[in-house]
């Protein structure tokens, strides 16, 4: 490979997809992204097996052939469990953090939370943090797949935090409503003045429409306090058309990525199983 260009490869896995997009950027110059190539590739789940094992096993067999590249991971919700770190004054060190996080998990998910790793958004004493957390079994899977290939993971995002940090320009108003609507899952954070209260991440089992809206209902009731009309700032690529009943008490703004590899990455109605696409940047 010439020493002018590098690739960087963008993943997105879920149970039963994933898709790489490839962008070649010069290493001189501005970093400019010159071309960007789509693969999915869709997997079935084995029943017998942890809901990762077989889309990180398609994602293994797109590495073969990579050499001298970076790539950035991004988890589906159905691989994260998060919880909200609510503003401590007293907290300050990351032991503290950290320390805070644990608890958190524990008193939200068990004992099950001792298999997994734990990432903390940027503490602040006054505004708190998000915590995500990932199966320990999972990333070190995908470590051991990055040493074999010779590949340089830079980061794996959970798919609400990559999402959020992307269109959070676009986030407006003292109280907001943030959804993330992916097939088979609902993820739902509230956050106000700046402040995360809470995160929902559930399964979808029916009806997406249907089940959305009673999470809304469900949240709002939560926080005990609520306007005759709410917003809900969604983001649903997967499902392009969704709308919430006629006559109810919420109101959909729809987020969108504000760069092409963003848009690129994130699973869409328009990806087909193996259909490789270009698209010049």
């Amino acid at each position: 490979m010439s020493q002018l260009w590098r690739d960087h490869i963008q993943v997105f896995i879920a149970p039963e997809r994933v898709d790489l997009v490839r962008v070649s950027r010069s290493i001189k110059g501005l970093g400019r992204s010159v071309q960007s190539q789509k693969i999915t590739l869709l997997c079935k789940r084995d029943p017998g097996r942890a809901a990762w094992e077989s889309p990180v096993t398609k994602f293994e067999s797109l590495m073969k052939e990579e050499t001298d590249t970076e790539i950035t991971i991004t988890l589906s919700n159905h691989f994260v469990r998060y919880v909200t770190l609510l503003p401590q004054s007293e907290i300050t060190k990351p032991m503290e953090v950290d320390a805070y996080a644990e608890f958190r998990l524990r008193e939200v998910y068990g004992e099950r939370a001792d298999s997994w790793k734990r990432s903390v958004s940027a503490w602040d004493p006054l505004e708190g943090a998000i915590c995500a957390a990932i199966d320990t079994n999972l990333i070190d899977h995908l470590d051991e797949i990055s040493k074999r290939h010779k590949i340089k993971i830079k980061s794996i995002e959970p798919y609400l935090a990559s999402v959020f940090d992307c269109c959070k320009q676009q986030l407006h108003g003292p109280r907001i409503y943030f959804a993330l609507v992916e097939t088979g899952r609902i993820c739902i954070a509230l956050l106000e003045n700046g402040v995360w209260q809470n995160i929902r991440n559930q399964r979808i089992l029916n009806n997406v429409e249907k089940e959305l809206l009673i999470a809304l209902e469900q949240e709002a009731i939560l926080f005990g306090q609520r306007e005759i009309i709410e917003q809900v700032h969604l983001f649903a690529p997967e499902n392009p058309g969704l709308k919430l009943p006629v006559g109810c008490s919420w109101r959909i703004t729809l987020l969108q990525p504000k760069t092409f590899l963003k848009q690129a990455i994130f699973p869409s109605s328009e990806d087909d199983s193996n259909k490789v696409s270009q698209c010049v940047a």
